[in-house]
């Protein structure tokens, strides 16, 4: 394929076909949008709005719609990219990418277009970016030969990065051209990916003008995958030329164990010019499911290796980034907020720039249904874009749009109740939802009121149980009644699910307490230990549990009496997000009706976790 002068292959339009249907269609004004020109307003009674944009009843030719992909031009144009997969809902089919366009804001959109065509083979992972100094878009993807049995690539997987362009607003794109000369080095010789999100054009210091897309890949040798790479692919002329910037090495052991696997970067450049590179994590040892480097140099070298973020509650999924608010001074992250599965799509922010970030009860939650990747745009001068993947059923049942303004995510809010923990080294628990001061046992308590009650610990390096001995204690007071009937989380400590983790439960529907450990010894799965009381304890009185897990067994005593079961082997706090929680459960799908009063967690001998809970609101978060 010649690529002429440019260095980049030459422009191949649209059919006239397509043309000719999209001004037959009531959208057919000038700049391809009903309403192309309008004054921006917030769209909804609160500032939210949000519609169906690639589905496969309502477009013909696709079974499946994945991998969303959004940037805006610089004429304002927003386009939605996503991959349409034509057979099946695999990763590895006939997979074209596909392109809608709107003029307005994201109010209305073109029909679909075809950017990149498959014909049989996979063109996937769509990474758009945008020079503003020319206009042109760019879109970065990776191809792979097709399947047509609905089956993952097999590894060693051949894929190879791409490049197309558009000088006209994404009306038309260039034939793709091969970037693995320049981008994939011989030692990527599994998996690669380019994205999939939008990349940025730096705009401070040296390198402004500089453009960045994140890129991964994996290497084989001697038959199974023995490291995964995360890089920063740039160009300084616009995208005719690139080479990799800042990469990160990270090596598998003979028997298939990494603490990272640093994934689906998501880029935001950070107002003293460094850029911060969000990442999945999948499959580590690592505490979280979330990983952050920052690049310097324009995205030439990582300042320091990935760091997980154990506290941020998501599953294994693609997020997204974007500067949001008038000066930009909040960051916003697009993601589910279930710690196990894709659902509960939520946008989250941090005030400063990615270090820390809200809880989930903070952020907002755009759906309650299932969802999984995403990106943001700025879709006008007061509102923000979110393209991402969603269903009733299922997280790929469509890609939906919503536009949503800084009212409907809400002002900053102030610091939470707390209440002390006096283990060594420890910071303030915060005090949710409202939960109150009441008598207890021996001074005061805390009562949670079942519905959004919660006492959360900040996440310290320390609270990780792993494979130690431990012990948890507390008291606790709850009626079986209407109210009391259900799971009732008592302590919760690590994942949810499948995940590592210890939890204390009552259920007076089912007239027990229940304790159980879920520890894993990667790479084997996970295992569940379980003991369980003969009585609920939910008679409204003040009843103490105890839980320990040593000697290979796990043991559960209630008021001096006790139940046990053999214990399973491993850690309870490895790979998956990380949470301590009196009252509710990590995902906040239960919430516990009564109170609970002087909560410790101690292991070989080591306080970790020492709550009094008899002054709620008296102390300020150190």
């Amino acid at each position: 394929m010649s690529s002429g002068r440019s260095g980049f292959p030459r422009r191949t339009p649209f059919r006239a076909g397509v043309l000719l249907a999209l001004c037959a269609s009531l959208l057919c004004v000038p700049g391809g949008s009903a309403s192309a020109g309008t004054p921006e307003r917030p769209g909804g009674a609160d500032g939210f709005t949000q519609q169906v944009l690639f589905k496969a009843s309502q477009e013909k030719g696709y079974v499946c719609f994945r991998i969303p992909a959004l940037v805006r031009t610089v004429k304002g144009t927003l386009l939605a990219f996503a991959e349409g997969r034509v057979h099946d809902c695999g990763d590895a089919g006939d997979i074209d990418i596909v392109v809608k366009r709107s003029t307005d804001g994201g109010r209305t959109w073109g029909p679909l277009r075809v950017a990149s065509r498959g014909g049989g083979d996979t063109h996937g992972n769509p990474a758009p970016v945008v020079d503003r100094r020319s206009g042109r878009i760019l879109l970065a993807q990776t191809f792979n030969a097709g399947r047509s049995d609905g089956k993952n690539c097999d590894s060693p997987c051949d894929r190879s990065p791409y490049l197309q362009y558009s000088d006209d607003d994404g009306e038309s794109w260039s034939q793709p051209r091969d970037l693995s000369a320049q981008l994939r080095s011989g030692e990527w010789n599994s998996w690669y990916a380019t994205g999939p999100g939008h990349g940025i054009q730096l705009r401070r210091g040296a390198h402004a003008g500089r453009l960045v897309i994140g890129v991964n890949g994996e290497t084989w040798r001697d038959g199974r995958n023995t490291a995964n790479h995360a890089a920063l692919a740039i160009s300084d002329d616009g995208g005719r030329s690139w080479r990799r910037g800042a990469t990160e090495s990270r090596p598998h052991s003979p028997d298939g164990v990494f603490r990272q696997k640093p994934q689906e970067l998501t880029l935001h450049e950070r107002h003293d010019g460094r850029v911060l590179v969000s990442a999945r994590e999948t499959e580590g040892t690592d505490l979280g499911h979330r990983t952050a480097a920052v690049a310097g140099g324009g995205g030439e070298f990582f300042t320091a290796p990935f760091r997980a973020l154990p506290g941020l509650y998501t599953p294994q999924v693609q997020g997204a980034v974007l500067p949001f608010g008038g000066d930009g001074d909040r960051l916003l992250l697009a993601a589910p907020a279930d710690p196990e599965r894709r659902r509960t799509m939520t946008v989250r922010s941090s005030y400063d720039e990615g270090r820390t970030w809200e809880g989930v009860d903070r952020g907002r939650t755009v759906t309650a249904d299932w969802s999984g990747y995403s990106d943001m745009v700025r879709a006008s001068s007061v509102s923000a874009g979110l393209l991402y993947e969603g269903g009733a059923a299922d997280a790929r049942d469509e890609i939906r749009f919503a536009r949503f303004t800084e009212d409907w995510l809400g002002d900053r809010r102030g610091p939470d109740p707390t209440t002390a923990d006096r283990a060594p080294g420890a910071h303030d628990a915060a005090v949710l939802g409202g939960a109150r001061r009441v008598d207890g046992h021996d001074g005061g308590a805390v009562a949670f009121d079942g519905r959004d009650d919660a006492v959360r610990l900040p996440f310290r390096a320390r609270l990780p149980l792993h494979e130690r001995d431990f012990t948890a204690r507390l008291w606790f007071r709850y009626s079986g009644g209407a109210e009391g009937s259900g799971e009732q989380p008592l302590l919760w400590m690590g994942g949810v699910g499948s995940q590592p983790q210890v939890r204390l439960v009552a259920d007076a529907a089912d007239g027990r307490i229940t304790a159980a450990i879920t520890a894993r010894r990667v790479p084997a799965p996970s295992a569940t230990a379980r003991v369980t009381t003969d009585g609920s304890y939910g008679d409204g009185r003040w009843h103490q549990a105890e839980l320990r897990r040593g000697d290979g067994r796990l043991r559960l005593t209630v008021d001096g009496e006790s139940v046990s079961a053999s214990d399973v082997p491993g850690s309870v706090s490895v790979g998956s997000p990380f949470g301590v929680h009196l009252g509710q459960r990590l995902d906040s799908r239960a919430h516990f009706t009564g109170a609970l009063d002087e909560v410790r967690v101690s292991a070989e001998g080591d306080s970790l976790l020492d709550l009094p809970l008899d002054d709620v609101g008296a102390h300020a978060r150190r």
